[in-house]
């Protein structure tokens, strides 16, 4: 599983202005909508009901939100770079700045628990973590989700 199969430059956010949880998910559902052609409204109320079953805040300041969409037919991912911290109710009480989002279809249940081992392996790294979180150009945002050291580390 690589990074790249999900993510595209243009998928990544280098600043998202976010006071809240809410806020935030309702900018990257606009962001996923725009990517994915599906209702922005549907992208939203799927990752708020996932968040209803326990917080996607995983700890370190990472936050995974994700969801299964009927009408989508690849897995989707957008990533964010906060440009200030904010609470995401996370498992260690830590406000979150690096948030992944993992949109799939409706079948794609090994594929989906692959990619979220993946993404969290990744941003778990805390020598990437903070090379995320000292840099806000998407490009190198980008390369640094999506580089070989990253992907192997996730294998």
């Amino acid at each position: 599983m690589d990074l790249s199969d999900l993510l595209s430059v243009d998928a990544v956010v280098p600043a998202l202005r976010a006071t809240s949880k809410k806020q935030a998910i309702q900018e990257l559902s606009e962001r996923a909508a725009a990517r994915t052609g599906l209702p922005e409204r549907e992208i939203f109320d799927t990752l708020m009901q996932r968040e209803r079953l326990g917080s996607t805040g995983v700890g370190h300041g990472v936050a995974i939100p994700h969801g299964k969409l009927v009408a989508l037919d690849r897995l989707v991912g957008l990533f964010a770079r906060l440009d200030k911290p904010i609470d995401f109710e996370a498992l260690d009480d830590a406000p979150v700045d690096l948030v992944f989002v993992l949109l799939a279809p409706e079948g794609a249940g090994a594929d989906h628990l692959k990619s979220l081992a993946c993404i969290a392996r990744v941003l778990r790294d805390p020598a990437v973590a903070a090379k995320l979180r000292a840099t806000t150009n998407p490009t190198a945002l980008y390369a640094l989700l999506t580089q070989p050291t990253a992907a192997s580390n996730a294998a």
